[in-house]
């Protein structure tokens, strides 16, 4: 199972000491946070995007190819890249050239975004969100499968005999989750092409995180991608830890409090009690995430939000060294201990996609229709054979 973290890019006020860190000064903390992710053995870093402020993570693969030229194993990847407002000729560049540059260490979460006002500034309707995600990303799969692209739809200009370079590393294009917090579309999305879904689950009830990934399972399944229990998902997860619960509460409480997005809203106890929050020890943070696989199953990759709400580096930086060290070795262990054999424990990587061979059906522009298609052609042959 791949354990990570993940972050936002937000640039807020310390609540403690009222700092806000320049823009420099968060990029070069998210930076540290990453290196010190591989540092204490987690697997993933995921950075967010977004092109409004208080945010300054604008340009996801500049980011990342910095990191990975200091890192060796930590797998590159976003949270969420925007399938709607940016041109898939270019995410299907860049996230290959991305490819390149880091030996195969990235895959990549798409996501509509949710800031309205974003979407006129790269000249979309945030009312044809929905459309921009599903006609975009059907294109993108093209461009990393097809090596000469002839291609019309609505929402950009055609592309005749267009080749998309660099073409995917060894052939292969990087493994991809649909990111969504309430949009079953998404969901259904995922579940047809046979990629990954990750519900940010930082928000919402465990009950609606269960009706999401439970959509996505059955619609895995009914696509003839294997099993609803064998399909690929992610969540999200928040935590803040001390020695103790009082003194995590005490620490985490005046950033709560104030954080630009849940702040002045439910009390921290409320907001834990209706959230997957975690705010007490490293013990405490393992049951409470052991218990997300009793409403989604088992899965394969949790990622952990940070560095949030102004909270400084040295105190970030400790966070991570505690779920690196403390609370991610005996997950790893729990969560496989009671994993069925028959349900993958990690999702697809490069090296696993490169040794299933180029006819998988991860090679496939429409996998689901392929399999639709064999079984069709299977029915009429046998039919046949009976009359």
């Amino acid at each position: 199972m791949q354990f990570g973290i993940f972050s936002v890019g937000d640039v807020t006020t310390d609540p403690t000491d009222g700092r806000t860190p320049s823009e420099a000064e968060r990029i070069s903390a998210m930076t540290q946070y990453a290196l010190k992710a591989e540092e204490v053995g987690l697997d993933v870093f995921a950075t967010g995007e977004h092109h409004n402020p208080p945010f300054v993570v604008s340009s996801p693969t500049t980011h990342l190819g910095f990191i990975a030229a200091q890192t060796e194993k930590l797998l590159l990847s976003t949270s969420t890249t925007l399938i709607t407002t940016n041109d898939p000729v270019k995410i299907a560049e860049d996230y290959a050239f991305l490819q390149h540059l880091s030996g195969g260490r990235v895959d990549l979460m798409m996501g509509r975004g949710n800031t309205g006002p974003v979407y006129p500034w790269f000249g979309k309707d945030i009312r044809d969100g929905i459309k921009l995600a599903v006609e975009n990303y059907h294109l993108l799969r093209k461009l990393w499968r097809e090596p000469v692209v002839n291609w019309q739809g609505q929402f950009r200009t055609p592309l005749q005999g267009y080749t998309s370079t660099p073409a995917p590393l060894d052939g292969t294009p990087p493994f991809v989750w649909h990111g969504s917090i309430r949009s079953t579309e998404i969901a259904e999305q995922a579940a047809y092409y046979g990629d990954g879904f990750f519900h940010n689950h930082i928000f919402w009830s465990k009950e609606h995180t269960e009706q999401m990934v439970t959509l996505y399972r059955r619609r895995f399944e009914h696509y003839g991608h294997g099993a609803a229990d064998q399909a690929y998902v992610g969540l999200g997860g928040q935590a803040f830890m001390a020695s103790t619960e009082a003194e995590a509460k005490r620490v985490f409480r005046p950033y709560f409090d104030n954080a630009p997005v849940y702040g002045h809203g439910p009390s921290l106890e409320d907001f834990s009690e209706m959230t997957p929050l975690t705010v007490g020890t490293p013990e405490q943070v393992i049951e409470r995430t052991l218990g997300f696989a009793d409403y989604v199953g088992d899965y394969q990759r949790q990622l952990f939000l940070m560095d949030h709400a102004g909270l400084p580096t040295s105190l970030v930086l400790e966070q991570i060294e505690m779920l690196g060290t403390e609370v991610v070795p005996v997950l790893r262990t729990e969560f496989e201990r009671r994993r069925p054999a028959h349900v993958p424990s990690d999702p697809p990587t490069h090296a696993s996609l490169v040794a299933a061979g180029p006819d998988a059906p991860h090679h496939l522009v429409e996998p689901a229709r392929a399999r639709a298609e064999e079984l069709a052609a299977q029915a009429e042959k046998d039919s046949q054979v009976t009359a």
